[in-house]
């Protein structure tokens, strides 16, 4: 079945780190592109990165762009976002997606496989 499962939230101070995980299963997680976006209550979601299958490439919105970093461990079927330098601006839900295809359109996904997760929170905040 296919799954995508977000940890590594919490509660952290302005200028600090978190880093967040997207485990995976249930597919070919090898073949596929994915994505970490985020959401604030009574906005849209937003892509935030974008990782390729091989995960040579890799791409980030401007407004975290210097200060995230999107990495992945094929053989963990894990996509990772070390998020540094944080602020308070970057306190929502993220979430991690699945492409049907091995690369990105930009910092988001060209198309989006299966539902949302339930995302993990993120709270900059002193």
């Amino acid at each position: 079945q296919f799954q995508l499962v977000e940890s590594g939230g919490g509660l952290v101070q302005p200028g600090g780190s978190l880093r967040l995980s997207c485990a995976a299963s249930g597919f070919n997680f090898d073949y596929y592109a994915i994505g970490w976006f985020r959401q604030v209550p009574g906005k849209e979601r937003e892509g935030v990165s974008c990782i390729s299958s091989s995960g040579r490439s890799t791409n980030y919105a401007d407004s975290v762009k210097g200060r995230f970093t999107i990495s992945r461990d094929n053989s963990k079927k894990t996509v990772y976002l070390q998020m540094n330098s944080l602020k308070p601006e970057d306190t929502a839900i993220y979430y991690c997606a699945a492409s049907s295809q091995p690369y990105c359109s930009a910092y988001v996904l060209p198309d989006r496989l299966g539902t949302w997760g339930q995302g993990t929170q993120v709270i900059v905040s002193s």
